[in-house]
């Protein structure tokens, strides 16, 4: 299984915020323009804390296997590597719909004097927020489940 990459969530979020900012000028130029809704961020940000709380479980049950603590539960190695798939997904949609969200945020910028573009305006923002939340966590989560044999994967063996 492959790493996340920074770089491709970061050219997934520019991509998507070129191409919403450029959707929400010729949106609004036809008259209307589609709102954040208020449950974006709130979702996003929901699953970032699943995202941390699975990875916080799966540490501290990986620990206490590691010190040999009686009665400790052991991880799984499918269910960890279902986390993983779990949280680079989530990372990969959260890119793309936080770069959505800032694009359509950078076009509502120009017109905060306006209530309601101003209220549209911070939902974005807090989307962005809880996208990066969820980039961390998955990233996080990621470390968390990663093998010890995986850290020298990219050196040539020596002979």
């Amino acid at each position: 299984m492959k790493q996340l990459r920074l770089g491709v969530l970061a050219g997934l979020f520019a991509v998507a915020g070129v191409l919403s900012w450029a959707g929400a000028r010729l949106w609004d130029s036809l008259g209307t323009l589609p709102s954040v809704p208020l449950a974006a961020p709130i979702v996003l940000a929901v699953i970032a804390v699943i995202l941390l709380a699975t990875a916080l479980s799966i540490r501290s049950r990986l620990r206490a296997q590691r010190e040999r603590r009686p009665g400790a539960k052991g991880v799984e190695p499918l269910m960890a590597a279902r986390a993983v798939v779990f949280g680079q997904s989530s990372a990969l949609v959260a890119a793309l719909v936080s770069g959505m969200y800032g694009g359509t945020g950078v076009f509502l910028l120009g017109s905060l004097d306006i209530p309601a573009r101003r209220d549209q305006a911070i939902y974005a923002g807090f989307s962005v927020a809880a996208g990066i939340a969820v980039v961390a966590a998955a990233f996080f989560l990621e470390r968390v489940c990663k093998l010890p044999d995986d850290e020298d994967e990219g050196t040539a063996p020596v002979a």
